[in-house]
């Protein structure tokens, strides 16, 4: 990664340092002293190298300013005599300051691990197939953070069709887990007992709506952005709720088309102040197509210069029919915009229907339902 290479080259910054005192102190006059900047070298070695590099690089300090004493003074002074205790004392403490920063960065990466082990264990990847539709995840934690996300994505076959979620849960660690729990729980529970759409997006309103409720503090502002979608059974035609999600996207014939809701809904959580409607667009899934779904740490991630990234132009290009490959191909192209560093948490869900009994056309939408039992 971009990170990983940056970091690799900063490595030979300290010996820079030193080699430019060396040159400063060839090219000018010996009134000038170059102690400082060697003082800097180690100082600078400490985060980036190990233990033994950041030792060797005080001591290769400390020997250019003895060699530089004797170059210029030709005896010992009580100045130069200073000098080469500071360089010294320097070397020391940017000796312990590099075995604190290990240690940080040790437990930081523990942390990350637990993280992830966790996250792996609430949110378990869904099979490569579900029904009739080949099926691919990935979930990328935030290099910023080492506490657990709050994004979820779920796939279930039912006989009204293949039923699927994504969404995203404000907050992070424990408060984030145990929302996530209660909305894969409830949207599986749904799924086997709701025969219709909208009221799978009512029960898990309704669960989150009573894990804000016995909460406190900042959880009990808790809110998840999410896209309920269900797919016909013949896969054909996609059923998707929005609730304040980014757009799912289909990728279709070398175009990725946001499948932008008709009427604008609210967050799971904030359902009492809009009503109970559950507005649902209903939309053509053609032959070959894949219908890719994923949370704000995809379209919100920033490159150095602040910009976001836009999905739409990297999966507007021809794919096989294979969520896997275009997943890939996304994840790339996000690494390379923000330099391997994600903002937030990136949750990505794919499916592909089998061609069989899917339509021809363009991902065309038939109807957008704003009454919940009009369900498309």
């Amino acid at each position: 990664m971009e990170a990983t290479e940056r970091r690799r080259r900063l490595r030979w910054l300290p010996a820079a340092v030193i080699a430019g005192a060396v040159v400063l102190d060839v090219a000018t006059p010996r009134s000038i002293s170059v102690f400082p900047l060697l003082a800097a070298a180690p100082s600078v070695a400490a985060p980036l190298l190990s233990l033994r590099g950041t030792i060797i690089t005080g001591v290769a300090a400390t020997l250019v300013g003895a060699g530089d004493v004797v170059y210029l003074e030709r005896d010992l002074t009580q100045r130069s005599v200073v000098a080469l205790v500071s360089l010294a004392v320097l070397t020391c403490t940017a000796a312990v300051l590099n075995v604190l920063l290990t240690r940080d960065r040790r437990q930081l990466r523990t942390s990350r691990e637990v993280a992830a082990a966790v996250q792996r264990a609430v949110l378990a990847d869904p099979p490569p197939r579900v029904g009739r539709l080949a099926v691919a995840s990935r979930y990328e934690a935030a290099h910023e953070e080492a506490a657990i996300g709050g994004d979820l994505f779920a796939v279930k076959e039912t006989p009204h069709g293949v039923r699927m979620v994504i969404a995203d849960v404000r907050g992070k660690g424990l408060q984030a887990v145990r929302t996530v729990n209660a909305l894969l729980g409830s949207f599986h529970e749904a799924c086997d007992h709701r025969p219709d759409l909208p009221d799978v997006v009512r029960q898990l309103e309704d669960r989150m709506q009573a894990t804000i409720g016995q909460a406190g503090g900042e959880e009990a502002e808790s809110f998840a952005t999410a896209v309920v979608a269900e797919l016909s059974p013949d896969g054909s035609v996609v059923r998707i709720a929005n609730r304040g999600h980014p757009a799912p996207l289909l990728v279709h014939d070398g175009q990725a088309s946001p499948l932008e809701p008709a009427t604008p809904s609210l967050p799971l959580g904030l359902g009492v102040l809009g009503g109970d409607d559950v507005p649902v667009d209903r939309f053509d899934l053609p032959a070959g197509a894949t219908l890719v779904l994923f949370t704000d740490g995809v379209d919100e991630a920033r490159d150095a210069d602040g910009a976001f990234f836009d999905p739409v132009p990297v999966l507007s290009r021809p794919f096989p029919p294979d969520p896997g490959a275009v997943l890939d191909a996304l994840l790339a192209a996000l690494f390379r915009h923000t330099g391997g560093n994600l903002q937030d948490d990136a949750a990505l869900l794919a499916v592909t229907p089998d061609g069989d009994g899917a339509v021809t056309g363009g991902g065309q939408r038939h109807d957008a339902v704003a009454r919940p039992r009009h369900g498309g």
